[in-house]
């Protein structure tokens, strides 16, 4: 209730003001404290600074289009002797931002409702009699200072000449250490299951297809070296390189299974409903999209809503965001969550009951971890969900650039209807 004060239409709606006797309590988080009145004594100073956190949560945490920052924000304290400033500071009181209530249109738009699983992890059963692995362009690792760190460091002493620190030193490393090191890492990160020993009968072949990515799929640029794998963060990147290309290639022999959660493992686009104050926004056509707003990111989005909206074989999107759409993924050995950007359901010839679930991620500088997205999209999680059989049909593209994205996005449709049509002369 507390959650949802004034707010029409859910449980806080009615509640009007909210009192505590005493003092309020650690659970408590409002963002609307402007004053703070003290009506009793205070036995120690840690207890003032306490009740005069409770108005440091900001009101607002929109961006000023001007300076790039918040916009300042005081509260008045009374009664509470706590020293922070010397001289009162009064703030003018700043214009409420426009505000819009993001939601999904029930019942006038529920033929657009989009449904769709809450993937918390993959299971992977791979093959030990023979492994084989295949890279493409996004499995090449490019090693550069911006990844790395710096390659040249001056250090000037107070007296005397100054040093370059440089990463030569690090060439100086044989290949084939590299290449243990690196085979090594990835059997004990990779392939080594909880509380099991390590698979060490695999050296050989893991070594084998270590070697096959490290002649083809290593680059280095602006001053590293290939030695600098040894880092562990940087071999957890390699390795999780390597091991895509060995799902990959096995992919048609070995399903890849979906973990969802236990809890709420269904999503819908019936569920979405909160306010937002971001100025880019598109209001949706309410014959191809279940929420009334799509909240963008970028012009690029709002042009993609106008793209999917124009194409005649488009039968709903909807844009995620607040949507609970979440791909579990992994870089640098952390555990990371990547939302793409649209759900598109197309027809692609199959009827209107099995349509094709388009994931559409627009992106225009990509750096590795882009990489890493588009791997746990198209080797774990589109082969995973489809494999459920309960969701659909799913597939992922990825639009680069604005000016062809039209024609991008008609190629991919025109290519899923192709391959729709191969099935049905197939079978």
């Amino acid at each position: 209730m507390v959650n949802t004060v004034g707010v029409e239409g859910r449980l806080g709606a009615q509640t009007r003001c909210v009192v505590s006797v005493s003092m309020l309590s650690e659970g408590w988080d409002a963002r609307t404290v402007t004053h703070v009145l003290g009506v009793r004594a205070f036995g120690t100073q840690l207890l003032c600074e306490q009740i005069v956190g409770r108005a440091l949560r900001r009101q607002s945490y929109a961006v000023n289009e001007e300076t790039g920052r918040f916009d300042v924000e005081y509260a008045d304290v009374l009664g509470i002797p706590f020293d922070f400033t010397a001289k009162p500071v009064v703030a003018p009181p700043q214009p409420p931002r426009e505000t819009v209530q993001v939601r999904a249109v029930v019942p006038d738009r529920d033929a657009c409702e989009i449904r769709f699983p809450r993937v918390q992890g993959y299971r992977v059963e791979l093959p030990d009699d023979r492994l084989a692995a295949r890279f493409d362009d996004d499995s090449t690792l490019i090693l550069t200072p911006e990844l790395v760190g710096p390659a040249v460091t001056r250090n000037e002493a107070i007296i005397g000449e100054g040093v370059d620190l440089t990463l030569v030193h690090t060439n100086r490393i044989r290949r084939a250490t590299l290449l243990y090191h690196l085979t090594r890492h990835l059997l004990l990160t990779e392939w080594r299951d909880p509380n099991e020993e390590p698979k060490l009968y695999l050296f050989g072949q893991l070594k084998r297809i270590a070697r096959q990515w490290l002649d083809g799929h290593l680059v280095c640029e602006g001053g590293t070296y290939p030695a600098q794998l040894l880092f562990a963060e940087l071999a957890d990147v390699a390795c999780k390189r390597i091991t895509d290309g060995i799902v990959e290639e096995h992919r048609g022999t070995r399903p890849i299974k979906a973990v969802l959660d236990p809890y709420n493992p269904d999503g819908s686009t019936r569920h979405v409903r909160f306010t937002t104050s971001k100025q880019t926004r598109w209001e949706t056509d309410a014959q191809r999209c279940h929420v009334d707003w799509a909240v963008c990111d970028s012009d690029w989005e709002a042009e993609f809503c106008r793209v999917a909206e124009a194409h005649p074989q488009v039968r709903a999107y909807v844009k995620n965001h607040n949507l609970g759409l979440e791909v579990p993924y992994r870089f640098g050995g952390a555990s990371r969550r990547y939302l793409p950007d649209f759900v598109v359901l197309v027809d692609d010839g199959r009827g209107p009951d099995d349509p094709l679930h388009l994931v559409v991620e627009v992106k225009g500088y990509r750096r590795e971890d882009a990489k890493e997205k588009k791997a746990a999209m198209e080797t774990y999680w589109v082969p995973a969900v489809n494999h459920l059989g309960s969701y659909g049909r799913w597939t992922f593209r990825e639009l680069t650039s604005v000016y062809k994205m039209e024609t991008d996005f008609a190629a991919a449709v025109t290519a899923a209807f192709q391959q729709t049509i191969e099935s049905v002369l197939d079978a």
